[in-house]
């Protein structure tokens, strides 16, 4: 935005005190960094240690139970006679008053609002100072629970403030509420006329005709809007205060695609206010794109399709739940957005979804995905409580979607607004009312209130009301066959084969838990225990009973589930490797019913900190061994062997727009011994289409089930691998893997061959990042591994430096 006389004041200059004089923080002043929150100013003048480090999180707590304030000097020149002041903050966190020269000018309740303060007869010439003053948010939800509290999870009762629920912890997070600026702030000093300004399109059914669509919320005046997309320009005369809405006809826009559909095409689009004598007043800039979504709930055999149709197109989403990428949010950069949502694209997802106890995220995370045509599921940020629907709530949940939707509604790639997380649910099977008795708990934000702001401002979007939910009112939010799922009893309960157990129209939440890669935890602890029911270890999984279900879930799939729990490099290998083969099995099994099944969202992308968790990629930004699963899993062309009523059968799913052609071969093999039977078979598979093939006798009879493979594979896809017996039955021989490192200018290729079958070979050397893992080897068969520094400057590694692990030295004797 331009126009305006600007005073940027994010960066340095800021001080932090504490405010709570008999506390912990009465004697703490340090200076500040915005944006920012206590936490980080405190971390940053050695106050608190990291508490994401070993066990500190227990010494942190104290923070979120005092005030703070923010102050900082700042100069304003002399102004023009008629003009106005304005203080901006794009993020405050969470309760908070704000003065300037000592006179009150605003207060805060929401975390996920914006705020404008018009500060005109408070700023002066020369020398001012800004104070921000937050109140305890901690305290403030304890206190307004009281003690008959809504239903809530975790340390404190979010319910009951407009606050990043999983600051107050979760399964996955720490419990670390804070406080600050935790976005940027300005002055802004305009005249004669000044707008809010947001845009959106739509594009209509046939995919000729987009529309451009303005909200100006304007102050002063007169003035007139220029607006300029796609070639067309086109003025308005504006001779009031107040709320407007201009619309420009685009015919024949180039749609935006999501990722493997076509090109995201995006169009600049600019808005500018001018005086009547053609002055620019303010410009704003946005990059728009024009695309036409709906889901197809279509009522079939199996019950009612959930199905995201982008430009008329029935698409198959395959992703993940992003939550925070910090819980100190002010920390995440537009590189790292960028990173994480590139680590999404390599493993072939084209959706993800924003959960809704987290944040709104920037602006930068949004463009990252606009631009690589990543479909967004954005969830209103309501999750696992019961939310009052009466005041002082009521009024900020209003501001906040009117704030939110306008603020989104630009990017083409936010495509679905859900009301909240497991929320429907929760009151039907979690004993909420009981509870609840005859108090409101939120359905009507989910069912009027949230739906009529995505409708106003976001009329190119839809709204699910919950996830999960049915498609109509009073049916069961997890009935089967019918809208969103959130499948958590096999992680919860079961072994990962009963993913086969279910069908689901859309699977918006499934996962299972692996801890984070050695190199995050050797970072986070100082150096991994010898075992993994070390205090320092546990104290980074969060969900109760997580470790328990690590171990029990190794039953069936490695041998000696008790042992492995005593060691934790062995613990480490073999919880790393069954996420990969839960998600996989998983992911494999929803694409194979395409198109009764439309979507697989895995829990979860990305982490908050350095955990033991249900990520894929953690704190660290390192790819589990899960993220190679995945990224198979999701791939374009996938090969997968599956019980169906014919047998063991080949499904080959193609998630192109073109035909796939090619020869499917089909092996019995021996783990030692090698290639028992072969069959070769031609296959075509249409567009956007999957194809079944039974398998047949020659295969599946095995002579030697436990020693005894079978084996797809064909050009264009991963290999497929499938076993006669359960996993821990399976006699792989000793490892008998060789290599060799060969330097190129900046990697290191380790060429490998292999005497017997060997399973999940990954390639490991410190500061390095393998291209691929995961790796099944028939005997005799070789192959290369690509390593990479994980930064500049990190010296090659040698033959030694290089270990390799594999599934087999967990049965070999």
């Amino acid at each position: 935005m331009r126009g305006h006389g600007i005073v940027e004041l994010t960066g340095e200059g800021w001080t932090l005190r504490g405010t709570d004089a008999t506390g912990d923080a009465g004697d703490i002043e340090v200076p500040a960094v915005v944006p920012g929150c206590a936490h980080t100013d405190l971390m940053r003048a050695g106050v608190i240690p990291d508490p994401y480090l070993g066990t500190n999180e227990a010494q942190a707590q104290w923070v979120g139970l005092a005030d703070w304030e923010y102050s900082r000097h700042f100069d304003v020149a002399a102004r023009p006679d008629g003009s106005r002041v304005h203080l901006a903050f794009d993020g405050l966190q969470t309760i908070a008053t704000v003065l300037v020269n000592g006179t009150e000018v605003g207060n805060t309740r929401n975390m996920h609002r914006r705020y404008r303060f018009d500060v005109t007869d408070a700023v002066r010439p020369g020398t001012n100072e800004v104070t921000v003053r937050f109140a305890s948010s901690a305290r403030a939800m304890l206190a307004a629970a009281g003690d008959d509290p809504l239903p809530y999870d975790w340390s404190y009762p979010y319910n009951e403030l407009r606050t990043m629920a999983c600051e107050g912890g979760w399964d996955w997070g720490p419990t670390l509420v804070t406080a600050g600026i935790w976005r940027n702030v300005r002055l802004e000093v305009w005249d004669t006329a000044r707008a809010d300004v947001d845009v959106t399109t739509t594009l209509d059914e046939d995919l000729r005709r987009g529309t451009l669509v303005v909200g100006l919320a304007v102050e002063g005046g007169p003035c007139e809007a220029e607006v300029a997309v796609a070639g067309h320009t086109e003025r308005f005369t504006i001779d009031s205060t107040g709320r407007r809405q201009l619309t420009v006809d685009v015919p024949e826009p180039e749609p935006w695609w999501p990722r493997g559909y076509g090109a995201p095409t995006q169009y600049d689009a600019t808005v500018r206010l001018l005086d009547e004598g053609g002055k620019v007043l303010q410009e704003t800039h946005h990059r728009v794109g024009f695309r036409h979504i709906a889901i197809d709930t279509t009522p079939d055999e199996h019950g009612r399709a959930f199905t995201l149709r982008v430009n008329g197109r029935p698409v198959f989403c395959k992703g993940a739940n992003w939550i925070p990428d910090d819980l100190f949010v002010s920390r995440i950069t537009p590189a790292r957005y960028e990173t994480r949502v590139d680590q999404a694209c390599a493993a072939n997802m084209n959706t993800l979804r924003v959960w809704g106890g987290g944040i709104y995220e920037d602006e930068a995370f949004y463009a990252a995905c606009d631009a690589r045509g990543v479909l967004i599921w954005q969830d209103f940020m309501f999750a696992c409580a019961a939310y009052p629907e009466e005041e002082p709530l009521r009024s900020e949940v209003v501001a906040e979607a009117d704030d939110v939707v306008r603020r989104l509604a630009a990017h083409p790639s936010v495509v679905v607004w859900n009301g909240a997380n497991e929320n429907l649910l929760g009151h039907e099977d979690w004993g909420w009312r009981t509870q609840i008795r005859d108090r409101t708990w939120g359905e009507g934000y989910y069912r009027e209130l949230l739906p009529a702001a995505v409708e106003a401002h976001a009329p190119g979007a839809v709204y699910v009301v919950n996830s999960p939910a049915a498609s109509e009112p009073g049916v069961h939010p997890q009935v089967p066959g019918d809208g969103p799922s959130h499948l958590w009893d096999t992680w919860n309960l079961l072994d990962y084969a009963h993913y086969r157990d279910q069908i689901p129209r859309f699977a918006a939440e499934f996962g299972w838990q692996a801890p984070a890669t050695r190199a995050t935890l050797t970072e986070a602890l100082g150096t991994l225990p010898d075992r993994p029911d070390d205090p320092a270890l546990l104290a980074h999984q969060k969900q109760p009973g997580g470790e328990r279900h690590l171990v029990d879930r190794l039953k069936a799939r490695f041998p000696d589930p008790a042992a492995i729990a005593t060691d934790t490099d062995r613990w480490h290998l073999a919880t790393s490797l069954n996420q990969a083969h839960a998600l996989r099995t998983a992911v494999e099994h929803f694409r194979s019913w395409w198109p009764r099944t439309a979507g697989a969202l895995i829990w979860q992308l990305n982490d908050v900190w350095p955990a033991l968790s249900w990520s894929l990629i953690d704190h660290g930004g390192r790819p589990k061994p899960a993220w190679y699963a995945v990224r198979g899993a999701f791939a374009d062309r996938l090969v997968t062997l599956q019980p169906r009523e014919a047998g063991l059968s080949a499904v080959l799913v193609n998630d192109t727009d073109e035909p796939w052609t090619g020869e499917l071969v089909l092996r019995r093999v021996h783990v030692a011994d090698g290639e028992v039977a072969c069959t070769e078979r031609e296959f075509t598979v249409p567009a956007r289409s999957v194809r079944t093939l039974p398998v047949g006798p020659t295969i599946t009879q095995a002579g030697r089930r436990r020693e005894e493979l079978v084996v797809a594979d064909t050009a264009g896809a991963d290999r497929a691998v499938h076993v006669f017996v359960r996993d821990d039955g399976v006699r792989w021989p000793a490892p008998d893997v060789k290599h060799t490192v060969e330097h190129k200018e900046d990697r290191v290729l380790v060429h490998l061959t292999t005497g017997v079958a060997v399973g999940d070979l990954i390639v490991e050397a410190p500061g390095m990042r393998a291209d691929t893992a995961l790796l099944t080897l028939l005997p005799g068969e070789s192959g290369t591994v690509v390593l990479r520094p994980e930064h500049e400057g990190t010296p090659l590694p040698n033959n030694e430096d290089v270990s390799l692990h594999t599934r087999n030295g967990f049965f070999a004797t």
